[in-house]
């Protein structure tokens, strides 16, 4: 008898329980921090056809342009409200110096791109169409300053030559190059990967150069630009420690990066389309590293830093895959799936629950290159699935996180599972509640019932999600909306105030409440 009524109570279990477990708390007494708009941030180096071709064309290309940007691409990322732009780079930015990329384009210099692909670089793109650019978009500029093969001079002359308002040398030759008024240059990073090809450098050795460089910056500067040092490669804490020891006093934020692979190594990451869904759970799994990542390094900093005044910035984060087939390897021309939309939204949630630390991020890349926001081909253009989760997310910019408990289920696959569901919560300036969610589960629908401890939603404006034929699926320029937004309807208010909400198989979903 008493076997059978275990039996019992384990088959009520497995079918009603599920339907109950998957619950978010949401405390809308306590405000959390506020969400940095900066964590959608992008990233443009001169790498393949993110610049060339995908940016720029030029005042007398074929491309619909204006003043040689291109149109199509110059609307979308407009339509995306991007809040900061990195610029050249990347492993390009430490080659590269910026007197280059000045003056009449017919006479600035061609250089080799040693990093990506060997090719020539006509400079034709510089600091005046960067910081022009930026302008147009409303946002700001991230400067990356060469430290591998630069110098403090080089440095101090470019800060000159783009915020001085003085009758000195640079600001000068700026004004002789058509500009009159200085730019508006908020963040200026001092090296990029300096332990890698930034210059092949240990911590200690780093660290000193980023005190002097820094300093200089600050001199010229002042409270003007951010100075962000260079930070730490994926899991290496050292690093972090080091500088946080050495030069906490000498910047404003530390990066670090960390890119996603899907497959079993850096020499094997697979591709980016017609994967099964071994690589499609691999890849949200090596996605959600970024929480472990993220925490460990906030960790050490807070030993030196327990205010938190010095930021954390992920300014390189996304999904690497192997590039498309018949393209040059040393472009990283790769699609985008339904997996890395996910494996975007569930990043945002990471970045959006550590706010208090990490006040930027800057997805790799902004058009062509990785897991790039479009593609482009000739005149055509595409949106990809993570440029419309940029879209549905930039609702948490600059408002206040509403701290929640999430219970969920699990996605299993094999022996190894993972959270289903992910969230963000958060209030605007206008009190205005916007709930994203998403559902990692490639096969399986999911309720999930949301409660507020607090003031509670009085209703819901509606929603949208992204969701697609299948967790491989993509856009192409011939099939350009296959996996797109469309209004999200399969909510409802309890009686008990609670909402009840329905999310689909691989799905991101954003609701508006007051």
């Amino acid at each position: 008898m008493k076997q059978t009524i275990l039996i019992l109570v384990l088959v009520w279990g497995v079918f009603f329980g599920a339907a109950s477990q998957n619950r978010l708390t949401v405390d809308a007494t306590q405000d959390g921090p506020q969400i940095s708009k900066y964590i959608y941030g992008h990233f443009a180096e001169h790498l393949g056809r993110c610049i060339y071709d995908g940016i720029w064309v030029g005042p007398d290309s074929p491309i619909p342009n204006i003043n040689g940007y291109r149109k199509d691409v110059f609307e979308a990322l407009k339509a995306l409200d991007i809040p900061v732009l990195r610029w050249p780079g990347g492993c390009f930015a430490d080659t590269y110096h910026w007197k280059d990329g000045i003056g009449p384009r017919e006479q600035r210099p061609k250089i080799k791109n040693v990093f990506w692909g060997g090719t020539v670089e006509d400079n034709s793109f510089g600091t005046h169409e960067f910081l022009n650019l930026c302008e147009m978009l409303g946002c700001d500029a991230y400067i990356s300053a060469n430290v591998g093969s630069g110098t403090v001079g080089e440095m101090v002359d470019w800060i000159e030559y783009m915020i001085s308002d003085e009758d000195v040398e640079m600001a000068n030759l700026r004004r002789k190059n058509g500009r009159e008024e200085p730019w508006k240059v908020r963040f200026l990073g001092i090296g990029n990967e300096s332990w890698g090809c930034g210059g092949n450098m240990t911590p200690e050795y780093y660290a000193n150069l980023l005190r002097q460089y820094s300093g200089y910056a600050w001199e010229y500067a002042r409270d003007r630009m951010v100075r962000v040092g260079c930070g730490a490669n994926g899991e290496d804490y050292n690093w972090t420690r080091v500088l946080m020891q050495n030069a906490r006093g000498n910047m404003d934020a530390l990066s670090v990066h960390y890119y996603t692979i899907a497959g079993p190594s850096w020499n094997n990451k697979t591709a980016a389309t017609g994967f099964g869904e071994d690589l499609y759970f691999s890849g949200i799994r090596a996605g959600l590293r970024m929480e472990e990542l993220i925490r460990r390094h906030s960790n050490v900093m807070d030993e030196y830093d327990p205010r938190k005044r010095v930021g954390l910035y992920v300014d390189e984060w996304g999904i690497w895959t192997d590039v498309e087939p018949g393209t040059n390897p040393g472009f990283l021309f790769q699609q985008n799936s339904m997996r890395d939309a996910l494996i975007a939204a569930t990043t945002f949630d990471i970045f959006n629950r550590n706010a208090d630390r990490v006040k930027m991020a800057n997805i790799a890349q902004t058009v062509n290159v990785l897991q790039a926001m479009i593609l482009t081909e000739g005149g055509r253009m595409v949106l990809t699935p993570t440029y419309h989760v940029f879209n549905m997310y930039k609702v948490h910019g600059d408002a206040t996180l509403l701290k929640a408990s999430l219970i969920t289920e699990k996605y299993a696959h094999g022996d190894q599972s993972v959270p289903a569901i992910s969230q963000t919560v958060s209030r605007d300036a206008e009190g205005k509640v916007h709930l994203s969610l998403s559902n990692v589960h490639p096969a399986k629908e999911v309720k999930l019932t949301v409660a507020f401890n607090g003031k509670q939603p009085a209703r819901v404006n509606g929603g949208s999600v992204l969701t697609a034929p299948a967790f491989n699926a993509v856009n192409t320029f011939d099939k350009p909306e296959t996996v797109k937004p469309a209004p999200f309807m399969n909510y409802k208010l309890l009686a008990s105030g609670e909402l009840e909400v329905t999310l689909p198989p691989r799905s991101v979903i954003t609701l508006e409440m007051q």
